[in-house]
């Protein structure tokens, strides 16, 4: 998948998962996929996806969560 095309997913289930299950979006910075261990990281678009799907798969969860 196309870089922007990614980066475009990733910012929609971000903010839908902050507008719409904020309890969710202040975990999101725990994530292990957006803790780079070195200075200045190249991201390549397989962990883009990858980071994707794992969002992805929290929306789902949480929709599924009655709250």
């Amino acid at each position: 998948m196309e870089n922007n095309i990614l980066l475009t997913k990733i910012s929609a289930v971000i903010n839908e998962i902050e507008n719409k299950f904020p309890e969710v979006y202040k975990h999101l910075d725990e994530i292990p996929q957006t803790i780079p261990s070195q200075e200045n990281p190249e991201v390549h678009n397989k962990q883009m996806e990858h980071y994707l799907f794992s969002l992805e798969t929290m929306l789902k969860k949480a929709k599924k969560t009655p709250k």
